[in-house]
Parts: structure tokens; sequence; C-alpha cells
């Protein structure tokens, strides 16, 4: 069996860019879960089931991310891979946008947005989650993938897989900062 080859240094010259945007994915991935799980808890009683909901529907929005990036990777040419997902980008950043007008941050639903206590629990939980991150998250969670597809394609011979270990640093950072920001 092959060892994956590695590049030369100056293959990864001018990979900042995919570096820098893998990274910060990452971490504001990770960010993003405690932020609104730290929301919804006392919404709902602060039980282990709001965190295991919540769970449930960050993994799935993950999968949701990498499945949207398998899809345009396997069916469109790199241009069309750009454009959609640059498409679908841009209706991700307008929906902040005018979140960030309406509710208290452009993540975080406002107290009017608390369930009725009849409201069945899961089903609130990921109702709140989606109409808050879903579709944001969806892009943000696709984008690694894709951008190492394109390294890939860009640089035959090198490995991608070093965004992949950088996308786990950004990831352990997330953490880092959430349990630094909110400790203070």
């Amino acid at each position: 069996m092959n060892a994956p080859q590695t590049a030369p240094p100056r293959a990864f010259a001018g990979s900042g860019v995919f570096a820098l945007t893998v990274g910060l994915g990452a971490f504001l991935l990770f960010e993003v879960q405690f932020v609104l799980g730290k929301r919804l808890l006392p919404w709902f009683g602060g039980t282990s089931a709001v965190w295991t909901t919540c769970l449930l529907f960050f993994q799935a929005a993950l999968l949701a991310g990498y499945g949207w990036a398998r899809l345009l990777a396997g069916r469109c040419s790199p241009r069309r891979q750009r454009d959609l997902h640059l498409a679908l980008l841009a209706a991700a950043l307008l929906l902040l946008a005018w979140r960030a007008i309406v509710w208290p941050s452009p993540i975080t639903p406002p107290e009017t947005a608390k369930p009725l206590p009849s409201d069945a629990p899961v089903l609130a939980i990921l109702a709140l989650l989606a109409s808050a991150v879903g579709l944001p998250f969806v892009v943000l969670a696709a984008t690694s993938p894709l951008l190492q597809d394109w390294l890939a394609r860009s640089r035959p011979g090198a490995s991608p897989f070093w965004l992949f270990a950088l996308s786990n640093a950004g990831s352990l950072l997330g953490l880092l900062g959430y349990r630094w920001s909110w400790s203070r």
C-alpha cells in the first residue's frame, strides 16, 4: 500500500487562503455549537436531552454539508462547483445579515422564540437550531471538503490532507476558545 505523497514546500505556496478558510471554518463550526447549546439549555430545563438533541442536529447538519460537498465534487465542473457553493454562501450570509438586524445576534434566537410548555422539546430544539443556523452551518461544513478537493485537483500529487489536520486544530481552538471566553 502506497503512503500518501507529501508535496514539496513550494507546493504549499499560495495555500494560505485555503488554510485560513479551513481553520477559521472549523473554529466557527465548533464555537456555534456551544453558543447555541448554551442559549437553548435554560429554555428547555437544562437536561442532558437538550445537549443530546443539539448534538443530533449538528451531526446531521455536518453530514448534510459533507453530502453537499460530495455532490458538487462528484457531479459538477470546478467552475460550477464554485458558482453553486458561492450562491449558497451568499444566501447564508444574507440570512445572517437579516438576523443581525432582527435578532440579538446573527445566530441566537430572541427570547420571543422560546417554545411553549406544550411544545415537544426535541422537535422544538431541532426547529430552533434549523432556523437559527441550519443553512450557514451546512455551507460552512461543506467548505473544508470542497477546498480539499480543489487543492487536490489544482496540485496533482500533493496531499490535501494537511487541511484536514488544520481543520482538527481549528476545532480544538474553538473548544478552548469557548471555554476561555465564557469562563470569565
